[in-house]
């Protein structure tokens, strides 16, 4: 395994949580990392930008009280760079970051060298998301960390290889740390994700449906109703194609089964896209793994059993000495 060593003895899940615009806030994130799982959050959740500070001060202050508390150790967090042109806080948000020594930066559609450097200088460590080997290479080739694979299936931005075809191919040429995303909802998946090739795995949409996530009980709800086959995959909403719950679309007066094509230099993250229905607020991010998701319950209790599931899905294989422990290089 490729994890970082300030991880080690950090989680209790091979498992990070991926930053969701507007639903990623303070409170999701510390019970995330509480619970064991590396929490995350955009920094454009943070709004107006002063308000980025703000939230870093909460999430290093209270998950410290916390650890002092319980002589436990939470998991790091993350804080997600949109890197294109229509952000134009990045600058700003990058200093904050480092500023107050975030641990990971998540940099999303390329990873330039100056966020790599700087936060590298913060002491902190980068994992950029793609959804091709075209993509991992750009990345790799400017110091980032770790790589995300988005896979078929995954919410929000999402590419459309099979994790069987991807995680092998990076495998074979990047040594350092990868982490799996398309589907993943059950902690079988989590383990699933490990004997593929991945150190860790990488989930979203199950993230959505919990107490602590700021999305609207309808979003909640409408992930639990859904079905792999309610997922839509458009690049419509912000220019880049991405998979979304098809009874939001209908909703929002579109046909989810007949939707245009969008300009892709129409893209506008700040905004939430780039019609009048805005993706993320009206039209909800989801993956495929929506099936899978029957409840909405606290952070602390999904973690709890996701870790069941993938402790009995080792076990089955491996015998029952095999709970999950980093092992950090």
């Amino acid at each position: 395994m490729t994890i970082p060593a300030f991880l080690n003895g950090r989680l209790s899940l091979p498992a990070v949580g991926a930053p969701l615009f507007i639903v990623s806030g303070p409170e999701l994130v510390i019970a995330q990392c509480k619970a064991g799982v590396v929490g995350s959050f955009p920094a454009l959740n943070a709004r107006p930008a002063p308000v980025l500070g703000e939230w870093l001060k909460r999430i290093n202050g209270e998950l410290a009280e916390w650890e002092a508390k319980t002589g436990k150790k939470a998991a790091p967090f993350a804080v997600n760079q949109i890197c294109h042109t229509s952000n134009d806080r990045l600058e700003h948000d990058v200093d904050v970051c480092a500023e107050h020594m975030v641990p990971i930066t998540i940099t999303s559609l390329r990873a330039p060298k100056f966020v790599v450097e700087k936060m590298h200088a913060a002491g902190g460590v980068i994992w950029h998301d793609v959804i091709n080997i075209r993509h991992a290479k750009k990345a790799a080739e400017e110091g980032v960390d770790g790589l995300i694979l988005v896979c078929a299936g995954a919410g929000g931005h999402a590419g459309t290889l099979s994790p069987f075809a991807l995680v092998p191919e990076v495998r074979q040429w990047f040594k350092g740390t990868i982490l799996l995303s398309g589907s993943i909802a059950h902690g079988r998946s989590i383990f699933a994700a490990q004997a593929l090739g991945a150190d860790l795995a990488y989930l979203g949409t199950r993230f959505v449906a919990t107490a602590e996530a700021n999305a609207v009980e309808g979003y909640k709800q409408a992930i639990i109703d859904s079905e792999a086959g309610d997922i839509v995959y458009s690049n419509l909403f912000t220019g880049v194609h991405g998979n979304y719950l098809g009874p939001s679309i209908a909703a929002a007066g579109m046909d989810p089964n007949n939707l245009p094509e969008s300009d892709k230099s129409k893209m506008n993250f700040g905004s939430g896209g780039n019609t009048e229905k805005k993706a993320w607020k009206d039209i909800w991010g989801a993956g495929q793994g929506v099936g899978q998701v029957k409840s909405a319950p606290s952070v602390a209790e999904l973690v709890s059993e996701l870790k069941a599931d993938y402790d009995a899905a080792r076990a089955e294989t491996f015998g029952a000495s095999s709970a999950f422990a980093v092992a950090a290089e």
